[in-house]
C-alpha cells in the first residue's frame, strides 16, 4: 500500500467517527490532539473548540441525549484529560455514550517525566464504563470501533480512549522527532540504543494502514421476555389506581432509529396506556402538556396506587430510597442495570431490559380501556391543579426585584413550541422545573442524579448545534454561571445564539435555605448581584439586566429577537427571596 505523507494516525480516527455518524467534535486545542482536529475537519466533521474542557464532555453528552448518537470529546495530555472528570462522572451517572479522546505523551517518554505525563487510567476508570490505551497506529480503528459498541450497548455510558502522540503525527515527523533522541557516539552501547529506538518506532507503524474504518458493531441491550410482558399485562388488567414514572433511561436509543424518533413512539406508546404519568430527567417534556403527565404531588399518588411501574428509573434519593413506595403496591420495574433494578427495593417483577423498548411492547399487547382509571386521574389532576393555584398565589406575592415565580410564569407563556429548555443551577432552576413545561420529548436538559453544577454551557452549545431551528433556553443560578459564563466566547465565535437567563439573588440560596435557619451563619453563601449580563458582552455577546416585574416580557421578548437575528443573549434576572422551597435540601 502506498501511503501519503497527508495520512496518519488522526485521519484514523476521522475516518472512525464518520462512519459512526459523529458530525460534532468538542474540544480545547492542544499539541497531542491536533492531527485528530485537524483530519477531523478535512473529513468534514465540525471541530468545536470551547474554553475549559469540561464543557467538552458536557456538550457531547447534550448530542449523545438528544440525538442517540454518541457525543465525541477529544482533549489534550494530563491538565486536559483531569479537567474533564466531573462531566465524565456526570454522563456516567446520567448513563449518557460518550467517548473521549485523550493525548498523551509519546509512549517511549512515558514515566520519564514527560510534559503532561500522567496515569490517566487510574483516574479515569472509576468513572467511565470502559477505558483503553492505544500504542500503535494499526490499533486505532478496531480499538475506536469497539469504544463505540461498548459506549452503546447494555447500560450506556462514556469510554476513554488514550491516544499517544506519537501514534497521531505523520510516520516522517514522528521519526524526526525519535531521532533527536538518538546517541551520536560511536560505541555498540550507542548503537544498540539507537537500534532499540528504531525499532520501537518501526513497532509503532508496522501495518499501520492494513485496516480502515468499517461498518458500526452491533449495539446490544438486555430485552424483556414474553412472561415478563404477560405478567405486567396481568397486573396492568387488575389495576384500579396505576402510576407511570417514566425516566431518563427510557428515553435511550435502543434500535437503529434515530433518538428523536424513538421518543415520538415511546409518547404514543404512554398515551396509549393512559395511565397517570410522573416524568423526571430526559423524560421531562415526553407528553407535552398532555393532562396525562401529573406534575405534583408524586410522593403522594405512589402511597395510594396499587401499582406502579418503574420505567428507567431506580429508587435513590429522587425516590426517598423507595421509601416513596407504597408496600401494598404491586411493583414493576424496568431497567437495563441490574444493579438499580432492585436498588433500594424489592420489586414483585423486576424486568431487566430497555424501558422505552418495554412501555412500547406493553402499549401494543394492552387492549384494556384506559377510561376505566377515569376517577383517579381526576383525582391526581384535582390535586395538580391544586398545586398549580398555590404557586400561581405565591407567585402573585411582592418580593425586592421581581418574584421568581412571577417570571418563570410569564417566560411559560412565550417559549417557542419549538425550544430546549437547561437547567444549571440550584434552586432557580428547582423553581423552574414546577413551571416551564417542556413542549416535546428530548426538549428538556439537567444533569441528573450528580446533582452537578457547571453543565449548561455545555448543554447548551450541544443542543444549539444539533437543533439549529429551536430556541434553546439556559437557566442558570448565579451561582452555576460563574462555572461555564466564559463559553459565551465560544457560543459568540461559534455563531451559537442561545439564550441565557441568570437568576441573580447574590446567594447560593439552595444551601442558604438550610444553612442559616439549621447553623445559624450565611457564611460562604453569599455573593453579589454581579453584572453577569456585562460579562456576556464582553465575550461578544448581547446582555440585558431586568431589575422590574414590569419589564420582564419586553426583555424575554427582546431576547428572543436577539437570538433569532443569531446573536447569544444573557438576561441578568435580578431576582427577590420566597420561601417557595423552604426545607428543600436534599441527601
Amino acid at each position: 500500500m502506498i501511503v501519503s505523507e497527508a495520512l496518519h494516525g488522526g485521519t484514523l480516527v476521522a475516518d472512525v467517527l464518520a462512519a459512526h455518524g459523529v458530525q460534532f467534535v468538542f474540544t480545547l486545542v492542544g499539541g497531542h490532539i491536533s492531527p485528530i482536529l485537524v483530519a477531523s475537519k478535512a473529513r468534514g466533521l465540525r471541530v468545536v473548540d470551547v474554553r475549559h474542557e469540561v464543557t467538552t464532555v458536557f456538550a457531547a453528552d447534550a448530542v449523545a441525549r438528544l440525538t442517540g448518537v454518541p457525543g465525541v470529546a477529544a482533549v489534550t495530555a494530563g491538565p486536559g484529560v483531569t479537567n474533564t472528570i466531573t462531566a465524565l462522572k456526570n454522563a456516567q451517572m446520567a448513563q449518557s455514550p460518550v467517548v473521549l479522546l485523550g493525548g498523551a505523551p509519546p509512549t517511549l517518554l512515558k514515566g520519564r517525566g514527560a510534559l503532561q505525563d500522567i496515569d490517566h487510567l487510574a483516574l479515569v476508570r472509576p468513572h467511565v464504563k470502559w477505558a483503553r490505551i492505544v500504542d500503535q497506529v494499526r490499533d486505532i480503528v478496531p480499538v475506536l470501533e469497539q469504544a463505540f459498541a461498548e459506549a452503546q450497548s447494555g447500560v450506556p455510558g462514556p469510554v476513554f480512549v488514550e491516544l499517544p502522540v506519537d501514534i497521531l503525527y505523520p510516520e516522517s515527523i514522528v521519526r524526526g522527532m525519535y531521532e533527536d533522541y538518538q546517541s551520536k557516539g560511536k560505541g555498540i552501547r550507542a548503537r544498540l540504543f539507537n537500534w532499540y529506538l528504531n525499532r520501537h518506532v518501526n513497532k509503532r507503524f508496522a501495518g499501520a494502514w492494513e485496516r480502515g474504518a468499517g461498518t458500526p458493531r452491533p449495539v446490544s441491550f438486555p430485552r424483556h421476555h414474553d412472561d415478563a410482558l404477560r405478567k405486567a399485562l396481568a397486573a396492568l388488567e387488575e389495576a384500579e389506581r396505576p402510576v407511570l414514572v417514566v425516566g431518563s433511561q427510557a428515553l435511550l436509543p435502543s434500535t437503529t432509529a434515530q433518538a428523536p424518533d424513538q421518543a415520538t413512539e415511546l409518547q404514543a406508546a404512554v398515551r396509549r396506556l393512559g395511565i397517570p404519568t410522573f416524568l423526571s430527567g430526559m423524560a421531562r417534556g415526553l407528553l407535552g402538556r398532555d393532562s396525562l403527565h401529573m406534575r405534583h404531588k408524586r410522593t403522594r399518588a405512589l402511597k395510594e396506587a396499587d401499582l406502579i411501574i418503574l420505567a428507567g428509573v431506580p429508587c435513590d434519593f429522587r425516590l426517598n430510597y423507595g421509601f416513596s413506595l407504597s408496600r401494598k403496591a404491586t411493583l414493576i420495574a424496568v431497567n437495563r442495570s441490574a444493579d438499580e433494578l432492585k436498588q433500594n427495593c424489592s420489586p414483585d417483577l423486576p424486568i431487566r431490559a430497555d424501558a422505552g423498548d418495554f412501555l412500547r411492547a406493553l402499549a401494543s399487547g394492552w387492549s384494556g380501556n384506559p377510561q376505566r382509571w377515569g376517577s383517579w386521574r381526576r383525582r391526581l389532576q384535582e390535586r395538580n391543579d391544586a398545586r398549580d393555584g398555590e404557586i400561581a398565589e405565591i407567585a402573585r406575592q411582592e418580593t425586592e426585584y421581581v418574584n421568581p415565580l412571577a417570571f418563570f410564569r410569564e417566560m411559560e407563556q412565550i417559549v417557542d413550541a419549538d425550544s430546549v429548555l437547561i437547567g444549571d443551577g440550584g434552586d432557580f432552576v428547582a423553581t423552574a422545573s414546577y413551571i416551564l413545561r417542556p413542549r416535546s420529548p428530548l426538549s428538556w436538559l439537567d444533569p441528573g442524579a450528580f446533582g452537578t453544577l457547571g453543565s449548561g454551557a455545555g448543554f447548551a452549545l450541544g443542543a444549539k448545534l444539533v437543533r439549529p431551528e429551536a430556541e434553546v433556553w439556559l437557566i442558570y443560578g448565579d451561582g452555576s454561571a460563574g462555572y461555564s459564563i466564559a463559553e459565551f466566547d465560544t457560543f459568540h465565535r461559534h455563531g451559537i445564539p442561545i439564550i441565557a437567563v441568570v437568576g441573580t439573588d447574590a446567594s447560593w440560596a439552595q444551601i442558604a435555605r438550610d444553612q442559616v435557619p439549621l447553623l445559624g451563619d450565611p457564611v460562604a453563601t453569599e455573593l453579589a448581584r454581579t453584572d453577569y449580563h456585562g460579562v456576556a458582552q464582553g465575550y461578544g455577546g448581547e446582555g440585558l439586566l431586568v431589575t422590574a416585574e414590569g419589564d420582564v416580557p419586553g426583555c424575554l421578548r427582546q431576547a428572543q429577537a436577539l437570538a433569532r437575528d443569531g446573536r447569544p443573549v444573557l438576561l441578568n434576572l435580578f431576582i427577590g427571596e420566597t420561601d417557595f422551597r423552604k426545607g428543600s435540601i436534599s441527601m
